[in-house]
């Protein structure tokens, strides 16, 4: 592995050196989000367009970061900036419902097989905070089982087993209390499912991501899916889907109507809200009902589950949101970004096989992963599929060092990925951007092959 990388990466990149310098007396780590951390400084970016971004020294980029995986349009698609803009001269925030927000739902309604009724959040970690909470007070149980590598946000009930902690130990700051209120298992193990609900009677709901850790880093299949929906149904087991990622991205309507198995709740931000900050929540009429309000003191003062928050559905995210789902809803958006993530992994898999380099360019739908084998490891993509590969092997198996090593090496390239490693296509990336993609892996493969 070459130092020349970093050298090639720091040459090119001086004013997000200087920026960090600032950064790092004003934010621990010098960043804002775990994922935007790179050593020895993270990229800043002053603009983007389409699939494409330019840092502060004016250099482009292909994009795979994709706004965290919000912008399946591409950057600044006209319809949505439009939209935006026309809603901004309207206000940014009534402080009153709006008919905005009914039509943002009703759209969500429409595709979303699941949801009968929708509650609006501003973030993911929200929607997730909020539907385990929703799906404890319907069923009266404490209990949630969720899958190891699964991440379903950063807040205190599933800040462990996601990237770290696999074994249930709690990090810095979780109190025991929502570790005894987890029932982990491994990913994929339908064996230990059916063990926790036979043994067990306080497990209100499931919880996991349909196409497996950080949108298929761990894979998960379809007949898993469909498997676990049996299972929580004969034990009266809420099933929720986290679609932060999925949604709207595998199809119009997310994993679940691509797969065919309706949870009982999903949850949802990123395309959601076209780009802009917000979540939600959809599911079953009778779920979202514990957050209705009735004619009796006793149920809305013990029982009702309250909900608050200032940007619920506000008016900027409704506009960019409701915009976006039109247009995903309306064209073939999800099968041209599936298609370009077709073609992207062949042609990195193809480097991959040029170079004679024991690495794999795996997954699904618009997104890739970059997995670099020691020389001992053998495994195919088939073998990642089937189940043979740990997960360990999958998620955490590759070192810090060397994931920055292979980001530092793709920016100094023109191509900006996140740190799976992996990342996400948009519909409107080109062949163009994928050659140059392809073009400048081998380069850096080249340098690591030495």
């Amino acid at each position: 592995m070459s130092d020349l990388l970093i050298e090639k990466y720091m040459a090119k990149t001086p004013k997000s050196r200087a920026l960090y310098q600032r950064a790092r007396e004003t934010f621990p780590s010098g960043v804002t989000h775990d994922t935007r951390y790179l050593m020895p400084y993270p990229l800043s970016v002053a603009r983007a367009q389409g699939g494409r971004k330019w840092d502060v020294d004016g250099c482009e980029y292909v994009d795979y970061f994709g706004g965290h995986g919000a912008l399946i349009l591409g950057h600044n698609h006209p319809e949505v900036t439009e939209a935006v803009r026309e809603q901004l001269n309207r206000g940014t925030h009534y402080g009153a419902s709006h008919e905005l927000e009914l039509e943002w739902a009703e759209q969500i309604i429409r595709m979303v097989p699941c949801a009968d009724k929708v509650r609006f959040t501003s973030s993911g970690t929200e929607a997730s905070l909020l539907g385990l909470r929703v799906a404890r007070a319907f069923q009266n149980k404490s209990k949630i089982l969720r899958f190891t590598t699964n991440f379903h946000g950063w807040h205190d009930q599933v800040a462990f087993g996601a990237s770290t902690s696999f074994d249930g130990t709690p990090p810095s700051g979780i109190t025991e209390d929502h570790i005894e209120n987890a029932v982990l298992c491994e990913p994929n193990n339908i064996d230990q499912v059916t063990q926790a609900f036979e043994s067990r009677d306080d497990i209100a709901a499931v919880i996991l991501e349909p196409t497996g850790a950080s949108f298929g880093r761990v894979p998960t299949q379809g007949e898993f899916l469909r498997r676990l929906r049996a299972l929580t149904r004969e034990h009266g087991v809420l099933l929720i889907f986290d679609e932060v990622i999925t949604g709207f991205r595998v199809a119009p309507g997310g994993a679940q109507e691509y797969y065919g198995v309706t949870p009982d709740l999903a949850l949802f931000a990123k395309i959601v809200a076209g780009g802009f900050p917000g979540g939600a929540i959809a599911g079953r009429a009778d779920l979202l009902d514990v957050m209705t309000y009735r004619d009796d003191a006793s149920w809305n003062n013990r029982y009702r589950v309250p909900h608050q928050g200032t940007f619920n559905s506000n008016p900027v995210s409704a506009r960019a949101g409701l915009t976006t789902l039109k247009i995903v809803a309306e064209d073939d958006i999800t099968d041209r970004a599936n298609q370009n993530g077709e073609v992207l992994r062949n042609a990195l898999n193809d480097v991959i096989q040029r170079r004679g380099m024991n690495w794999l360019v795996y997954g699904e739908f618009s997104g890739f992963q970059f997995l670099p084998l020691f020389e001992d490891q053998t495994y195919t993509c088939s073998d990642i599929y089937d189940g043979t590969v740990p997960h360990s092997v999958l998620k955490g198996g590759i070192s810090m060092k060397q994931i920055h090593y292979l980001r530092c090496g793709l920016i100094a390239e023109g191509v900006d990925v996140m740190p799976w490693p992996g990342g996400v296509i948009s519909a409107v990336h080109s062949d163009a951007d994928i050659d140059q993609t392809a073009q400048a892996f081998d380069r850096v493969l080249k340098a690591f092959k030495g």
